[in-house]
């Protein structure tokens, strides 16, 4: 049993940490190792898209425009006797609309796969929030029997039975639709209207 014991702690993290640094150390690790094995599953399509999505998000890439689209118009307004894109600049306005499509598209796909990360990640966290509520149930548990035994609890706690048990996301869930349902739109056109609230007639003139 002292065999099985020692072989379930071996190589912990916290078993073998000297101080909160090693600890949290041993975490970054861990995500850092999670980030390269969400980035191994992106295809060239998701590389390309993110590359290009960063180069458009930067600073330089507003001035490079700024830029080009300055010279082309005041080459083709005072630089150039046959000027080939003259006033309203339709191949400018080609260009820039031909442009905006692409780079809309590389940043959805950029954002979808983020999208798609983040969603991992949110089932991560849950499925550890569920491990560390179950943890925690358990733990309550052996103090509530330890406390027992060493006379420390003589009756039995309520609250403690009230919280070992299993959570239920499905309820939470529920829970926060109800709390945070918005009112229906005739409630918020026309709210209803009681005793001294409801509307008066007014006094006849006469």
């Amino acid at each position: 049993m002292a065999e099985a014991s020692d072989a379930r702690h071996d190589g912990h993290p916290y078993r073998s940490a000297r101080s909160v640094a090693d600890v949290t150390r041993e975490n970054v690790k861990a995500m850092r190792e999670l980030d390269e094995l969400e980035n191994a599953r992106r295809g060239w399509a998701d590389h390309v898209a993110d590359l290009l999505a960063r180069a458009c998000g930067h600073i330089g890439f507003v001035i490079v425009h700024a830029i080009g689209f300055g010279a082309w118009m005041a080459w083709n307004t005072w630089g150039s006797a046959d000027p080939p894109d003259p006033f309203p600049f339709s191949l400018l306005t080609l260009w820039a609309s031909v442009e905006g499509i692409f780079l809309m598209s590389f940043v959805l796909i950029s954002q979808n796969f983020q999208a798609r990360v983040a969603e991992r990640r949110n089932q991560l966290d849950l499925q550890i929030n569920l491990l560390a509520e179950q943890e925690n149930s358990k733990m309550l548990l052996l103090l509530e029997d330890i406390a027992r035994k060493v006379g420390a609890l003589e009756t039995n706690d309520n609250e403690v039975g009230v919280l070992v048990q299993a959570t239920r996301p499905e309820k939470l869930a529920e829970q926060i639709d109800d709390a945070y349902r918005e009112q229906e739109p005739s409630d918020v056109l026309h709210p209803p209207r009681e005793g001294n609230d409801a509307p008066r007639r007014p006094p006849d003139p006469s």
